[in-house]
Order: C-alpha cells, then structure tokens, then sequence
C-alpha cells in the first residue's frame, strides 16, 4: 500500500512511518522540516511542504491508495491548523481519487448523543478550560471530514503518552480514564485501521490495553 502521510515527522507520524515501513508499505511523508524525521528508506518518499498553505499536499497524495492525518496542535499553531489542512487534504484526494482516510482528533471531540463516562465529562470541562482553541479546532476538522464522501475513519485518543509502548490498544467504545495512550501505539491502530479497512464512516475511541 502507498500511504501518504501528514505530521510525519511529528511525535506520533515518525513511529508511524517506521511502522508502516517495516509492514512493507511504500510511505510519502510530507514534512515541513524533511530532517525531522530521521530514518531513510528506499520506500520512504519525502515531500517538503506545508500543509496549512497547501504547498506539496497534492504532490503527496498524488498515487496514493490512502492517506494518514496524524496532525496536531503545537506551540505557535494557527488556530485553525486541523480544519484548514484537513481542506486541502480532503481536496487533494478529491482530484487525485484517493478515498480512504484516517486522521486523528482527541477524545474530547463528540459524537451527537453519545454516552459520556463521568471521567469523560471531567476531562471535557478540563480541555475547554486549558485547551479550547485546539478542542474547537480538532472539533471543526471532524465535522468537515464526516461531511464528504470519502471512506473517513476519525480516531479519538485521550492523552498521548512516549515511552512504554506494548503493542496493543482497545478501540471501539471503551471506557476512558486519563491514562495516555503511546504515540507508537497510537501509531499502530491508525496503521491496523488502513490495513483492515474497517471502521469506515465511524469515531471510535482509542485507549491503552489496560483500563485505569
């Protein structure tokens, strides 16, 4: 599979481009800074650009058979960073006929009606406290995403954690703590959902193997 890849050569798209290299996919990384991410491979492309403005995304998805979005917020990011680069994602694949799509958000970002832990509900007051530009943000791109006709797949995950990865998750419905969740690990359920192609059209949670 060729995957194109935004925020490679952030915290949680560096495992997930050696992931998929060692799986043995063809990765495009796009990347602002290209020596961030550190590793060579002779199927890792990298394309320098920038996804905010648009540079180099369509280069990027151009002969894609699907795309990962594991952007994020960071100090000195627009406001808007995820609804806007979700854009120019959503319409690169659109030209290109690229259709599967998963990109991540937070736990925080809802689905209508859902039913939310008591723990849920504390760390939604808490982000809407500390983090509301980067909740509202990651909030829009979900709905923008949901809006199109593409094989979306939008993954929540809780807090990101480094250090101790075990290789497996929970994803679905499962109950949320504040416990963080790897990157590599993180890394591995968004590579696991391109694999089996499953999900498709839903939000599931992601959170560590072990519950609080």
């Amino acid at each position: 599979m060729r995957i194109a890849v935004f925020g490679s050569t952030g915290r949680t798209g560096r495992p997930f481009c050696e992931q998929a290299i060692e799986r043995g996919h063809e990765v495009v990384a796009h990347a602002r800074s290209p020596g961030k991410l550190r590793f060579e491979h002779d199927r890792l492309t990298v394309v320098e650009g920038d996804a905010y403005t648009g540079e180099g995304v369509a280069e990027a998805v151009r002969g894609a058979d699907a795309v990962a979005s594991v952007l994020g917020q960071g100090e000195g990011s627009p406001d808007d960073l995820l609804a806007v680069a979700g854009d120019h994602i959503v319409e690169a694949m659109a030209e290109e006929g690229v259709t599967r799509l998963v990109t991540l958000v937070g736990a925080g970002v809802r689905e209508e009606g859902e039913s939310i832990s008591l723990g849920g509900r504390v760390m939604g007051v808490l982000l809407k406290l500390l983090a509301r530009n980067a909740l509202e943000d990651a909030a829009e791109h979900a709905r923008r995403v949901r809006a199109t006709d593409l094989e979306w797949t939008i993954l929540r995950v809780p807090r990101l954690g480094e250090g101790d990865p075990d290789g497996d998750y929970r994803i679905g419905d499962p109950k949320l703590g504040f416990e963080a969740v790897d990157r590599a690990d993180v890394a591995r359920c968004l590579l696991d959902r391109l694999e089996a192609d499953d999900y498709v059209r839903e939000m599931p949670k992601v959170a560590p193997a072990r519950g609080e």
